[in-house]
């Protein structure tokens, strides 16, 4: 299979203009060591379920069983500003709503079933701010941001160089 024939997918949930700039505002008020992979502004999201390099011929199954999904509306309460092991700058919920956990198991079942690995570690919702954040320092307090997120899009990342994402559908 040729390079063009693959694409590097993940399953995630797409900010609205408004909570990407109170994202983008909470980024910028960190302090980030200078090799710090911080993301721009067009890739802050929330991943539901990270798929890797997959056929492209899965791009339209997928499309197709993401909008049978049942989605019931939920709402984020983002308030904890972290660095996780490993050097991954978060900003996560003090809480998951039992709606989210439902999707994100939904979802999962449905990948398993067109023969799709899933992580199986417990899902922790989050939006990645920098990778390579080793010793960077969140701001002093976290401006709590209230995101209500539509349904989950299927997105391409493009390694780049630079690295993007591409909103399949």
């Amino acid at each position: 299979m040729s390079r063009d024939d693959v694409a590097r997918l993940f399953i995630g949930l797409w900010p609205d203009e408004p909570t990407r700039r109170a994202f983008s505002a909470h980024r910028d008020a960190w302090h980030w060591p200078k090799r710090a992979a911080v993301m721009d502004d067009a890739r802050l999201h929330a991943t539901l379920h990270f798929l890797g390099d997959q056929p492209r011929k899965l791009v339209a199954p997928l499309l197709q069983g993401l909008a049978a999904l049942r989605f019931e509306p939920f709402t984020l309460r983002l308030t904890k500003a972290a660095v996780w092991h490993g050097g991954i700058a978060v900003l996560e919920p003090e809480e998951v709503p039992q709606p989210l956990q439902a999707l994100h198991a939904q979802a999962g079942a449905w990948l398993q079933s067109l023969g799709l690995a899933v992580e199986t570690r417990p899902y922790r919702p989050h939006v990645t701010l920098s990778r390579r954040a080793f010793k960077a320092v969140p701001p002093a307090f976290v401006e709590p941001i209230v995101w209500t997120p539509a349904r989950p899009v299927l997105v391409e990342s493009d390694r780049g160089p630079p690295a993007s994402y591409r909103v399949l559908g």
